[in-house]
């Protein structure tokens, strides 16, 4: 691929176009998306147009561009979390039949966690977290849970260069956390994205015995069935693993095996 003046290629340079679009918009003015993926507007005019041909872009009045259908198919239709999505949701919907509340399903990327599948539904408490959104691990059940079931070395790496940016979470007390949530079999966090909720979450675990997501629920903050709804998750997550285990393609993500 040719590079721009800058060394970038026209690679790096489509990536810097698409990955502009903040979470939770999929439209932006062209002079702004230019700006936010640090190229020439004529450069990012040029780009957008080669996109806009082939249906990963939309141009529309006034200089908008929005995102693509035809990106938006073949991110779905090839997603690596399709067969894993799949697996979970008859076991997500059972769970929120009970608990008229939130159900999540997560992986863990870096010291991230991503959401790839959430369900709620008309009267559930707030949830933050939306389908491909992310969050720092520390501030999730689902992230600690999955962080936990890492190898020592990926844990050590991660507390090693943990910073709390609000300064609320020291790294003892996140060596706590995990260690914790690791004895006990999930991560249960209150009030931390959300003052008035609490979420659980337990890990996903394949036929290898491989952490590969977590199951969790986010509730009202004085719940009173906290001692139902660790087993009935972990009830849930082994559903799921057996379901994954009949799959011989699903994808591996970034699994580990149980410390």
């Amino acid at each position: 691929m040719a590079n721009s003046g800058s060394g970038d290629s026209v690679v790096d340079r489509v990536v810097r176009v698409i990955a502009a679009f903040p979470e939770g918009s999929n439209v932006l003015q062209l002079t702004e998306l230019a700006t936010r993926a640090g190229l020439p507007l004529t450069t990012a005019h040029r780009l957008v147009r080669q996109l806009a041909g082939h249906g990963l872009l939309e141009l529309g009045a006034g200089g908008s561009v929005r995102l693509g259908l035809r990106l938006w198919e073949l991110v779905n239709r090839n997603s690596p979390t399709l067969e894993l999505r799949q697996a979970a949701l008859p076991f997500m919907e059972d769970i929120q039949q009970v608990l008229n509340q939130n159900v999540n399903l997560a992986v863990l990327d870096g010291s991230e966690v991503l959401f790839v599948e959430r369900l709620s539904r008309r009267g559930s408490v707030a949830n933050r977290a939306q389908v491909a959104g992310r969050m720092p691990v520390h501030v999730s059940s689902a992230g600690l849970v999955l962080m936990a079931n890492q190898p020592r070395h990926v844990q050590a790496e991660y507390v090693g260069g943990f910073a709390d940016p609000t300064g609320r979470l020291a790294v003892d007390e996140l060596r706590r956390l995990l260690s914790e949530a690791a004895q006990q079999g999930y991560a249960q966090l209150a009030g931390v994205v959300d003052p008035d909720t609490r979420g659980v979450a337990v890990p996903v675990r394949d036929r290898k015995k491989r952490t590969v997501a977590a199951i969790g629920v986010v509730v009202p903050l004085h719940e009173t069935r906290l001692q139902a709804l660790v087993p009935a998750l972990q009830t849930a997550a082994r559903g799921i693993g057996r379901r994954l285990g009949e799959s011989q393609s699903v994808t591996e993500f970034r699994s580990t095996e149980v410390p």
